[in-house]
C-alpha cells in the first residue's frame, strides 16, 4: 500500500467512529487552545508593558528620592531631591538633552459646583517634551510663569471634560484648595500608564505648586518628587546615569548609601520583559500538561482500537499486509487525531487571544511561528503516543488474531 492509501484507510476508520474520535481529540484541542492562549496573552502583555514604558518618554532616566533599598520599604522615602539638583544636572552633564523635575500631589478641583479628583503635577516647560505630552488647545507653562509663581493650570483631557463638559475651559478659573487657577491649556489624550490615568493630570508651575499649594519648604531649596532626564543619544544612557550619580553624590555629600535612585528606562523595560516572559513560560508549561494528557488519551484509545480490530488485523496480514502496513495505518490514525485536534485547538486559542484583546488593553500578539510549533508538537505527540499501539498491532500473529477473534 502506498502512503495515500494508508491515509485514506485511516481516515475512513476514524470517520466510522466519529464520537470516539472527537472525544479522543478533545484533550489535544484543550491543550493546544490553552498553550496558544497563554502564549498569545503573554506576548500581548509584553507588548503592553513595552508600550507603557515607552509612553513615559524616549531615552529617559528617572531619578527618585531614597536609596534602592528604601524603595522596597513600606515607609515612604524622605524627599532628598530639590529643584537645584535638576538645574545642576542640566548644566553639568553634557549628554543630557532636557531635565524635567516635578512635584506631585492630588487634590479636589472644582468649577461651578462640579468636582473632580485631580493628579497635580508641579512641572517645568521641559516636562512636555521629556515625557512626550502634547497640548491640544491653548498653551503649556513657560519659564516666565515659573519666575512669577503664576496661578495657572493646564488640564488633562478627561479632567477638563469632567469639570467643563462641552464648555470651553480656556480662560476660566478653577478652585484648588483656597486659591483660583486660570486654565491656559488642555492636553491631548494620553491614556493610562501603569494604572495611572494621565488624562486626569493638572499641570501647574512647579514654583506655584511648592509655594502656594504644597506649602512645604526645605533648607536646601524646592523639593521635588522625582526628576525625569532625556538623553541626546540612546547609546549614552549608561554614561549619563554614571555622570548623574556622581554629580548627585557630590552635591549631597554622600560617603555611604545613596539617598537617591537612578532608574534606566531600558533596564526597566528589560526587567518587566523578563517578568512577563517568565510568567508566560510558566503558564504555557502548565497548559502544555494537558497536551501530554491528551497524548495519553490517544494512546489509550488506540490500544482499545487494536483489541477491537484484532480480526481485521489478522485478516489483512493473512492476505499479504506486511507489519509496516499495519504499523503505518495505526501511526497515521494517531497523527491524524492529534493534528486535527491541534488545528482545531489552535483556531480556538487564536480566537480566544483576539477576544481577550477586544475586551482588555492587551494587544493580540501571536506569531505564525508559535502556531506552527504548537501544531507540530501536537502532531509529534500523536506520533509518539501512537507508536506503542501501532507496534502492538503490527506484531500480532495472523493465525492467533483470527482464532482469538
Amino acid at each position: 500500500m502506498n502512503f495515500l492509501e494508508h491515509i485514506k484507510m485511516a481516515s475512513t476508520t476514524l470517520l466510522a467512529n466519529k464520537m470516539r474520535s472527537s472525544l479522543t481529540m478533545l484533550g489535544i484541542i484543550i491543550g493546544n487552545a490553552s498553550v496558544i492562549g497563554m502564549i498569545g496573552i503573554g506576548e500581548g502583555a509584553q507588548s503592553f508593558v513595552n508600550a507603557q514604558v515607552n509612553s513615559l518618554g524616549p531615552n529617559v532616566l528617572f531619578i527618585i528620592p531614597g536609596s534602592p533599598e528604601a524603595q522596597s520599604r513600606p515607609v515612604y522615602p524622605p524627599q532628598t531631591l530639590v529643584l537645584a539638583d535638576a538645574e545642576a544636572i542640566a548644566e553639568q552633564v553634557p549628554v543630557v538633552e532636557e531635565v524635567a523635575p516635578s512635584l506631585n500631589g492630588s487634590e479636589l478641583m472644582s468649577y461651578r459646583g462640579k468636582n473632580a479628583s485631580a493628579s497635580l503635577i508641579g512641572a517645568t516647560p521641559e516636562y512636555l517634551s521629556v515625557r512626550s505630552f502634547d497640548v491640544a488647545r491653548g498653551r503649556f507653562m513657560s519659564d516666565l510663569d515659573l519666575k512669577r509663581n503664576e496661578q495657572i493650570v493646564v488640564l488633562g483631557s478627561e479632567l477638563a471634560e469632567q469639570l467643563f463638559g462641552n464648555e470651553d475651559p480656556l480662560g476660566k478659573q478653577v478652585r484648588l484648595k483656597d486659591i483660583s487657577l486660570q486654565v491656559v491649556g488642555v492636553m491631548q489624550p494620553k491614556g493610562s500608564t501603569f494604572g495611572t490615568n494621565q488624562d486626569m493630570n493638572a499641570f501647574i508651575p512647579i514654583t506655584t505648586m511648592a509655594n502656594r499649594i504644597v506649602g512645604e519648604t526645605s533648607p536646601y531649596g524646592t523639593q521635588v518628587t522625582f526628576i525625569s532626564v532625556s538623553i541626546k543619544n540612546p547609546d549614552s544612557m549608561k554614561a549619563a546615569q554614571f555622570q548623574i550619580e556622581n554629580l548627585l553624590r557630590l552635591r549631597h555629600k554622600i560617603t555611604d548609601e545613596d539617598d537617591f535612585t537612578v532608574r534606566n528606562q531600558k533596564d526597566l523595560m528589560n526587567t518587566l520583559g523578563q517578568i512577563t516572559g517568565a510568567l508566560t513560560l510558566v503558564l504555557a508549561a502548565t497548559a502544555a500538561i494537558s497536551l501530554f494528557v491528551g497524548g495519553i488519551g490517544i494512546m489509550n484509545i488506540m490500544l482499545v482500537s487494536v483489541t477491537e480490530r484484532t480480526q481485521e488485523i489478522g485478516l489483512r496480514k493473512a492476505i499479504g499486509a506486511s507489519q509496516q502496513d499495519i504499523l503505518a495505518q495505526f501511526i497515521i490514525e494517531a497523527v491524524i487525531l492529534s493534528a486535527a485536534g491541534g488545528l482545531l485547538g489552535t483556531a480556538i486559542g487564536v480566537g480566544g487571544v483576539f477576544l481577550v484583546a477586544a475586551v482588555t488593553p492587551l494587544s493580540a500578539g501571536i506569531s505564525p511561528v508559535t502556531i506552527a510549533v504548537t501544531v507540530s508538537v501536537s502532531g509529534g505527540i500523536g506520533l509518539f503516543f501512537g507508536v506503542i499501539p501501532a507496534k502492538r498491532a503490527a506484531q500480532l500473529d495472523p493465525i492467533v488474531a483470527l482464532r482469538s477473534a
